[in-house]
């Protein structure tokens, strides 16, 4: 069994992911963490799905458990558990969220104590101790050892301060009016609290969560109703976050969706232009369109793969000097100001883009054609090896000497084959992919 995807641990609530897991986990971790403890405190934080109150109050039971002190602060963006973590002196962040994933599903993420993401190394080391039960009784505290937990519920403020000071001091929002659909998720206060700040004419829509309405037919992954709503208050953009807030999908004032990669070019064309954009360079991953690589390359800038996961995107920042990184589907980091993606971040950083352009949204984030590419996602019983299946490497090659590019891969948080076809010929690409999903019915049946 392993317990780490793409993101963290992520599964069913009350099936793949129910309190006991996430009690056992707590105390893995916590164990974990004591190793370089400088102020035994840990955040967690979580964004608005029912089945958080759950989960929450099963971490705070393992934590507490094997002495941590806990700070509860509620529903907050992923992004912010990162920054607060840090900014509090935490040893340790917990953000309970499935990010984009229905309401039913649940998960864990964890940061360590400079608000960065868990490489897989710490994923490995939590997962070993979490399989070994007698570490597990023999950790747990008695008398005044055990830990405490107390519930914050003003650091908000904290976040707002931090997000504001990402945008330049000498714009502001005044004349601008922004539709915002917060996904009826952790951005549900703080999204529209940052825009009205800055001086916005801002029209929420779908802010009201119940506990299970999040990422329900909204947000990032449905910005059909964004759309609208940018057409009939004649708005000037659009943003849409998903369920914790780490993801951001604009709309342009036409109701037109702006493609991640091409969101991501203009802003780096934005950053190199004020002599910001450090190394030249940008990491986007496999997934990115292969006109968005030309695009950059055509105006000096290079290209950096690394795998799906803003993680991977992070480390491979991290590696290459680059200060700009980003996923296709919404995720884009800033790394002077965030460690992992940050919708709210990112929103901000695309409006002081339109606004020093002087145009409007359409034009300045339209910079360059994507080649035709189609995205595939079958659902699967069981991850069979793809290596271990026979004619696959052959078929890859027909698509590569066809002129195509493929990309296939499981799903890091869900039950499901990603085929990715890819080209300037769309009947090449269609033909392919009836073929391939053709081939995979047999192959995983």
């Amino acid at each position: 069994m392993k317990l780490f995807g793409t993101d963290g641990v992520r599964g069913l609530a009350g099936r793949e992911l129910d309190a006991f897991v996430a009690m056992k986990l707590a105390m893995a971790a916590g164990v974990y963490f004591r190793k370089h403890a400088k102020t035994n405190k840990i955040l967690v934080g979580k964004d608005t799905r029912r089945s958080g109150y759950m989960i929450e109050n099963a971490l705070v039971s393992g934590l507490t458990a094997v002495g941590y002190n806990v700070i509860q602060i509620g529903p907050m963006p992923t992004p912010a558990i990162a920054f607060l973590t840090e900014n509090m002196r935490c040893d340790a962040g917990i953000m309970i969220s499935a990010s984009h994933n229905p309401f039913e599903d649940n998960g864990i993420k964890f940061f360590d104590a400079r608000g960065n993401k868990l490489g897989e190394r710490d994923e490995a080391a939590i997962e070993k101790i979490y399989f070994n039960t007698e570490l597990l009784i023999s950790e747990q505290k008695t008398g005044r050892e055990i830990g405490s937990s107390k519930r914050i519920d003003d650091v908000i403020g904290r976040y707002i301060v931090q997000l504001k000071n990402s945008f330049p001091t000498d714009l502001t929002l005044n004349d601008v009016r922004v539709v915002l659909d917060t996904a009826n998720g952790a951005a549900y206060k703080v999204a529209p609290t940052v825009f009205e700040e800055l001086g916005a004419d801002v029209i929420v829509i779908n802010n009201r969560p119940n506990g299970y309405n999040i990422n329900d037919n909204c947000g990032a992954i449905h910005p059909e109703t964004l759309s609208e709503k940018v057409r009939e208050y004649r708005a000037d953009i659009g943003f849409a976050f998903d369920g914790d807030a780490d993801r951001l999908v604009a709309v342009d004032e036409r109701g037109e969706l702006v493609d991640g990669d091409k969101l991501i070019g203009a802003l780096a064309m934005h950053l190199k232009s004020e002599g910001r954009l450090a190394n030249d360079c940008v990491v986007a991953t496999v997934m990115s369109n292969q006109g968005f690589e030309d695009f950059l390359s055509a105006n000096g800038v290079r290209l950096v793969r690394a795998n799906v996961g803003d993680k991977y995107v992070l480390e491979e920042m991290q590696k290459n000097g680059c200060v700009l990184g980003g996923e296709q589907s919404g995720h884009v980091i800033f790394s002077e100001y965030a460690k992992t993606g940050d919708g709210l971040v990112s929103a901000l950083q695309t409006m002081a883009l339109v606004l020093r352009s002087g145009k409007k949204a359409s034009e300045v984030l339209n910079p360059f054609e994507l080649y035709p590419q189609r995205l595939l996602n079958m659902s699967v019983a069981e991850k069979k090896p793809l290596e271990s299946i026979e004619g696959l490497k052959e078929r890859e090659e027909q698509i590569r000497a066809d002129g195509l590019r493929s990309l296939i891969r499981y799903s890091g948080t869900e039950n499901k084959l990603r085929i990715l076809l890819e080209g300037k010929s769309s009947k090449k690409i269609e033909k392919w992919m009836a073929e391939m999903e053709k081939f995979f019915k047999k192959a995983l049946s």
